[in-house]
């Protein structure tokens, strides 16, 4: 049964990209200090024509291993990008965006070039742009991923790493990678208040990125009591259903545009 759904959703998954099936909603991010908006992540759903709104956690595993997740990503990015540009034609400050990058991405050694291009179509500066990569896409090739890294840093777009203190990194390539923000994971986040060990890990994250100059992203923060608790440690900046869960762009215009607006 499994086998027989996982061939009819990838044959569906290959024309959906042509179809215009799949859609973007976007979270805020939010600014501990003042509860602005600081940016938004993209995060892709599939609408199915039959079976509706297909969730990322079905089809994304499914993309990756049939390959057409470079094509899904490529489809995200420019899609992000043009309505970043439509936010500004209509006054609307987003600040900026962050996108999903796959390993499949970094290994087809295409994806500088895309990006580049992508940029200069939609006309969205660099600096408004934050590709995330977890732990485990910079670990599986932390060379190739290093060298992709670099060309985006030379671009002026902005890099985090997604799902921080999962991964069985070394703090060495931390150093040695041009990051911008750590994410730090909604697993360390969730018993914060019920597991002191999630806490200190969230507070040893917070002081790990303020001594490399990064900024810190809690994800997943659902509770008034977690947020009080990351924003007493010090971290920047919040997303998760406290705040927001991802919503398509006219509800995110309509309830974030008016704390948003740039007067």
């Amino acid at each position: 049964e499994g086998m027989h759904e996982n061939l009819m959703l990838e044959s569906a998954l290959r024309v959906a990209v042509e179809r215009n099936e799949l859609v973007l909603h976007y979270q805020p991010l939010v600014c501990f200090t003042d509860v602005g908006m600081v940016g938004v992540e993209a995060l892709v759903r599939w609408q199915h024509p039959t079976q509706g709104l297909i969730p990322p956690y079905k089809f994304i595993p499914l993309a990756e291993e049939t390959g057409l997740i470079s094509d899904i990503g490529l489809w995200v990015l420019r899609e992000a990008c043009r309505q970043m540009i439509e936010w500004d034609e209509a006054g609307i400050g987003v600040g900026c965006i962050s996108v999903n990058i796959s390993v499949q991405q970094i290994e087809t050694g295409l994806l500088p070039k895309q990006v580049k291009e992508v940029l200069q179509d939609t006309g969205l500066a660099a600096d408004r742009l934050f590709l995330e990569l977890t732990e485990s896409t910079i670990m599986q090739d932390p060379e190739q991923a290093a060298i992709a890294m670099s060309e985006f840093k030379s671009m002026g777009v902005k890099l985090a790493v997604d799902d921080f203190g999962t991964g069985y990194s070394s703090m060495s390539y931390l150093k040695r990678l041009p990051l911008d923000r750590l994410k730090i994971d909604r697993s360390f986040i969730k018993d914060i208040g019920r597991d002191t060990n999630d806490e200190v890990i969230c507070k040893a994250i917070v002081q790990l990125a303020k001594s490399l100059g990064l900024e810190t992203v809690a994800e997943g923060v659902e509770e008034e009591p977690q947020a009080e608790f990351l924003k007493a440690l010090g971290c920047d900046v919040a997303q998760g259903y406290l705040y927001s869960k991802p919503v398509p762009a006219p509800e995110l215009a309509n309830k974030w545009g008016r704390l948003t607006r740039k007067q």
